[in-house]
Formats: structure tokens, C-alpha cells, sequence
């Protein structure tokens, strides 16, 4: 997988504006494509923008990113940080909660400074 980590340090900072909703928290980085080859070029992109979330209400939390202007990722999936999970869930889920419960937009968008990686 490519994409980018959160720095470490705006970590903090974010969990504490946006509190977690469930034990696990995960607030780790935002995908950019799955399946790649290990030669695969990482992003040029450093910021983006929390612009959003979702929550299932059964353990899936997320943060909705915008980055370059879009939250729509290459693979039609939306960029996103999953933020907090309950027992048993998985970070992988938070793909299919936000197709399948949209997101609400927060009032005023927080940037974030991201990290390429690969992970």
C-alpha cells in the first residue's frame, strides 16, 4: 500500500479536536492505492484537509481527507483516516461504512500534513 502517515506530533493535536469514539484508536494514515508494486512512485501531495467523518454506530469510525481538492481516491473509494474502532472491527471496514452511510461534512475543514509512505 502507498499513501501517506499522519505526522506524529498533528497526532495529537487531531485526536484531541476530534475525540474517539470507540477503544481502538487507529488515527494512522490515509491509503492512496492497495495493491502496488514495490516500486511504485509515493505521492507528491504533503497537505491535506479533514473535511469530514462517519461512524457506523457499531465500531467504525473515520475522518473524511481531502487532498489535491478531492476526496474521491483513483480506486472510487474516498480518502479517509479511520480514526477509532471497536472490538473486533476492522481499519479495512471503514471503506465500506462511508459508502454505505455517506459522511457529514464538519464546519470548518482542518488541515492536516501528511507524510508519503508505504505501508
Amino acid at each position: 500500500m502507498i499513501g501517506w502517515k499522519l505526522d506524529r506530533d498533528q497526532r495529537r493535536e487531531l485526536l484531541q479536536q476530534f475525540p474517539t469514539t470507540y477503544s481502538e484508536v487507529v488515527a494512522d494514515h490515509v491509503t492512496l492505492a492497495v495493491r502496488v508494486s514495490d516500486h511504485a512512485a509515493l505521492p507528491d501531495e504533503s497537505i491535506g484537509e479533514i473535511v469530514g467523518w462517519a461512524d457506523d454506530g457499531k465500531g467504525v469510525q473515520a475522518m473524511v481527507v481531502s487532498i489535491a481538492g478531492t476526496t474521491d481516491r483513483p480506486d472510487g473509494s474516498t480518502y479517509h483516516i479511520t480514526w477509532s474502532l471497536a472490538p473486533g472491527r476492522r481499519a479495512k471496514e471503514s471503506n465500506d461504512v462511508i459508502r454505505a452511510h455517506g459522511w457529514t461534512p464538519i464546519e470548518l475543514p482542518m488541515p492536516v500534513r501528511l507524510l508519503p509512505a508505504r505501508f
